[in-house]
């Protein structure tokens, strides 16, 4: 059984920076697919950014060029580090991991960015 914890949210000012872990328990982690997703108040959760299995990362627009997604498979864990922060950007952010035949989701950490 695949479980994720997602940790590092908090509140912090427009144009700072914070980052956000998901370690991960199971034995597929460290060849899985992973992203990160986010769902702000009254809107559908969105996808954010994902990582594969092989190091490429890929990037929803609205974030290209200020968050950085990276993992460390010797922790099991993925970062997204996250710069330049708007009011835009508060939501809660959710891990995904694709598995084989369905995909794992972790409990969400609340980010807000708010002066």
């Amino acid at each position: 059984q695949v479980q994720l914890v997602e940790s590092g949210g908090g509140l912090v000012q427009p144009g700072e920076s914070l980052r956000l872990s998901c370690a991960a328990s199971g034995s597929i982690v460290n060849i899985a697919n992973m992203a990160w997703y986010r769902q702000a108040p009254g809107k559908q959760r969105e996808w954010v950014a994902i990582i594969t299995s092989s190091n490429r990362p890929n990037y929803a627009d609205s974030v290209q060029g200020r968050f950085t997604i990276s993992r460390d498979n010797a922790k099991s864990t993925v970062y997204l580090q996250m710069s330049s922060l708007t009011p835009e950007d508060t939501a809660v952010y959710y891990c995904r991991l694709y598995g084989s035949s369905r995909s794992y989701w972790g409990q969400g950490t609340q980010v807000t960015v708010s002066s």
